[in-house]
Formats: C-alpha cells, sequence, structure tokens
C-alpha cells in the first residue's frame, strides 16, 4: 500500500489564504509523502481550469509526488442543470482535467438525495438513475484510460449496502470505489464491518478516524455534527479517535489490497500538526499489521 494526502486535508488553508494549491504540493513533499490526491482545484481567479490543471501537474512532477485521484462533486438526482445526461456531458469535462492532471482515477459523486420539497423517496428508487450516469462517466473514463468511482459520504449513498448495490448496477470492470474508513460512522454502521464487505470493490481508499459520543447526551459543541441516528461526531486524528484503525488495516492488509491509502483529515486541530500525527501514526499502525 502506498500511503498518499488528500489536499482537502490542508483546504482550510487554502481557503483562508495562509497556503496556495501550489504550497500544498510542497508541504505535502516535505512531510513525507510520495502521492497526493486533489479534491477539486482551487483555481486562482483569472485561471482557465484545464490551464490551472496542467501547472498542478507539472509542479507535481517537480517535486516528485505522484497525483492518484481526483476527486469532484457531481449530483445525478439534482443536477446543476437539465436531465442526469447534462450531468455526465459535465463530467466529462472533468475527466479530460483528470486526464491533464495525469490521475489514473477520478472519483465523483452519485447524489446527496432526493431535495426536500420533493415527495419522500428513498435509494432503490433513484437507484435507476445513478446506476445509469455512474454506467456513461465509466464508459467515457474507460476510453482516456481513467478508472471511476464513488466514496460513501453524503448520507444518501453511504451506507455499505447501498454502495454494494451501485457498484454491481453499474457493472463495469472501470467502475469501483473510493472507500472512506470513518464516513461509516455517519449512517452509524460499524466501519469494519462495512469494510470487510466493500473491500472487493475498492479502487481507493481513505484513512480517517472520528471522536463519537452517544446522541442521548447533550451536544459537545463547535466541531461536532451528528449523525443519522444522532450521536455526535468530530473528525479526529488518526489514533485519537474511536475509529478501529488497525483493525481497518489489518483487513487491508488480509486482504491484500495494493492501491493507494489516502489520509483525510477534517479536524478542528491545526491540520499540519494533524496531518504529521496521522501519518506517524499510520505508518505505526502499518508496521504491526
Amino acid at each position: 500500500m502506498d500511503l498518499a494526502i488528500s489536499s482537502y486535508s490542508l483546504n482550510s488553508l487554502v481557503t483562508s489564504g495562509a497556503m496556495t494549491q501550489l504550497d500544498v504540493i510542497h508541504r505535502a513533499k516535505q512531510m513525507g509523502f510520495d502521492a497526493i490526491e486533489f479534491s477539486t482545484l482551487n483555481v486562482p481567479e483569472g485561471q482557465d481550469l484545464a490551464d490551472f490543471a496542467a501547472r498542478v501537474k507539472d509542479e507535481c512532477d517537480l517535486h516528485g509526488l505522484r497525483i492518484v485521484n481526483y476527486a469532484i462533486w457531481a449530483d445525478f438526482l439534482n443536477p446543476p442543470s437539465g436531465s442526469w445526461q447534462d450531468e455526465v456531458e459535465r463530467l466529462k469535462a472533468e475527466v479530460k482535467v483528470a486526464k491533464i492532471l495525469g490521475s489514473p482515477s477520478i472519483r465523483h459523486d452519485a447524489s446527496w438525495g432526493y431535495k426536500k420539497t420533493t415527495a419522500a423517496r428513498g435509494f432503490y428508487d433513484a437507484l435507476p438513475i445513478l446506476t445509469k450516469g455512474c454506467r456513461a462517466i465509466t464508459e467515457y473514463a474507460a476510453d482516456h484510460g481513467i478508472k471511476t468511482m464513488v466514496e460513501n459520504h453524503g448520507f444518501f449513498v453511504q451506507d455499505s449496502d447501498r454502495m454494494e448495490a451501485l457498484v454491481n448496477g453499474v457493472d463495469h470492470p472501470n467502475f469501483g470505489l473510493l472507500i472512506d474508513m470513518g464516513n461509516f460512522l455517519c449512517v452509524d454502521e460499524d466501519p469494519a464491518q462495512a469494510i470487510g464487505r466493500l473491500l472487493p470493490y475498492a479502487f481507493h481508499i481513505h484513512a480517517k478516524d472520528f471522536h463519537v459520543k452517544p446522541g442521548n447526551g447533550h451536544n459537545p459543541g463547535q466541531g461536532w455534527f451528528q449523525s443519522r441516528a444522532g450521536n455526535y461526531l468530530r473528525p479526529a486524528i488518526i489514533g485519537h479517535g474511536d475509529l478501529p484503525i488497525l483493525q481497518c488495516i489489518r483487513l487491508l492488509e488480509n486482504f491484500a489490497y495494493e492501491g493507494i491509502l489516502s489520509i483525510e483529515f477534517e479536524g478542528i486541530e491545526d491540520p499540519l500538526m494533524a496531518i504529521e500525527i496521522s501519518l506517524n501514526n499510520l505508518r505505526s499502525y502499518m508496521s504491526i499489521c
């Protein structure tokens, strides 16, 4: 397994102006990473996305940092305009950006769920549209040598049974899953059980930790949010939270997973400190598996 960092881990510093997207590349190399995935690109004002992607690629090459994934937003149920077919056309342009980056894969969302203004409808009602959209994108991306995947986040496409139903519905060798260790807690699912179920479909994995408090207590305050069942969660430094990280790593080792394991930090601690501790802890866990 190769370790990488998700650029999202430093997003708070980029959005605040403390760092630029290019600074993230330099800092990632300094921290000891050999690979990076980009969660969208923070394009400077007045610059073109494709041109900036080429600049990002050049900067990564300069620092010897492999780009291993490109993650973008999408929603086949609620596209920015038109139908799910129009969303497919929009995503094709993002596949071209991934090609410029030299990324072997792209993670796009499937949907964040039905709008509250519509009648209550469930995931399996949406599944036919989601499978069509994901299938169309992966067929297009396959012609460009790029694999596609969806991630377990957003509450709607998050449970392991839903993820499995989607990947089997798409039924294409170029389509798989980005498994985020921590995100299963958002739908109150045991992370180890969920990972064990979905590993056969994994193209990429996020290492993430969470602090967890039961929902029958008082709201802990800033930095916390609630799971589907009302439990309180706060993103944590890897090894500081309640996730069974070592058990999850052992599952990957036993399965002989040979893909990328990316650190994605979303907590309230200083991200540079948090990423350094997370990386050291993750290496420690891997060394004893």
